[in-house]
C-alpha cells in the first residue's frame, strides 16, 4: 500500500516525543543550576529549611523536575558536597612543582569570593550538620580522603625531586596545608580587608618557606 507523501514528510519533521516528565535540554547544565539553587536556599534558610520544593521555587521549575535529578533531599545534599569537592579537585590539576603549589593556593583564595558568600555559608551549614547526618559525613570523608591522597602524592613527588622538605611525611604536610587553606577560606569572606594583595603575597611566601627544604 503506498504511503501518503505529505504524511511521510510530516512524520519525518516531527521530533520523537520524550518520556513523561523528562526535562528537555542540557542535562548536566540543568543539574548544575539546581545545585546552585540548593546552595542558595541553604545559605538563606539554613539546612533545616531546605527542601526540594524550595529548590524548585528558587530555580524556577517544578518539584517534579527537581525529583527527576534528585530522588530525595539527602541525595541532593550529597550532590552539593560532591560539587564543591569537584572544584577543590581542580586545584590539584594545576601541575607539579613549587610554582604549581603556590598557584594552587592563589587560586584557592580567588574562589573564596567575599562578594558572594552564599556558597561558603552553605558549606559551613552542611559541614556542621554532617556531624549528625551519617550520609553527609560519609560524603565528606570519602572526598576529603581522595583530595588528601592526591595532594600527598604531589608533595611526595616534590620530596623525591628535592623541592619539598623531607623531614615531615608528605601525608602530614598535606593535612597541614589543607587545614591552612580551609582556615583562609573561612576567614577571607569575613575579613576581606585583612587579605589585601600585600598580605596574600606574604602568606604565600610563608607557605612556600614552610614546605621548602632547609637551606
Amino acid at each position: 500500500m503506498p504511503v501518503d507523501s505529505a504524511a511521510s514528510k510530516t512524520a519525518a519533521t516531527v521530533p520523537p516525543r520524550r518520556g513523561r516528565g523528562r526535562p528537555v535540554g542540557d542535562r548536566e547544565g540543568r543539574r548544575t543550576e539546581l545545585l546552585d539553587a540548593a546552595m542558595k536556599v541553604i545559605a538563606d534558610e539554613g539546612f533545616a529549611g531546605m527542601s526540594l520544593r524550595k529548590v524548585a521555587q528558587r530555580a524556577g521549575c517544578t518539584t517534579g523536575a527537581v525529583s527527576y535529578y534528585f530522588a530525595s533531599k539527602d541525595e541532593m545534599l550529597v550532590a552539593v558536597i560532591e560539587s564543591r569537592f569537584d572544584e577543590f579537585d581542580k586545584l590539584l590539576e594545576i601541575g607539579d612543582g613549587a610554582g604549581a603549589i603556590r598557584a594552587m593556593f592563589e587560586r584557592w583564595l580567588e574562589i573564596t569570593n567575599p562578594e558572594d558568600p552564599g556558597v561558603w555559608v552553605a558549606g559551613f551549614q552542611l559541614l556542621a550538620y554532617a556531624r549528625h547526618e551519617p550520609t553527609l559525613a560519609a560524603a565528606y570523608q570519602r572526598r576529603y580522603a581522595r583530595y588528601r591522597e592526591t595532594f600527598a602524592a604531589i608533595l611526595a613527588g616534590g620530596q623525591r625531586d628535592g623541592w619539598v622538605r623531607r623531614d615531615i611525611p608528605a601525608d602530614l604536610l598535606a593535612d597541614q596545608l589543607s587545614a591552612m587553606g580551609d582556615g583562609w577560606m573561612m576567614l577571607f569572606p569575613i575579613e576581606p580587608d585583612r587579605f589585601g594583595p600585600k598580605r596574600v603575597k606574604a602568606l604565600l611566601d610563608a607557605t612556600m618557606a614552610m614546605i621548602s627544604p632547609a637551606a
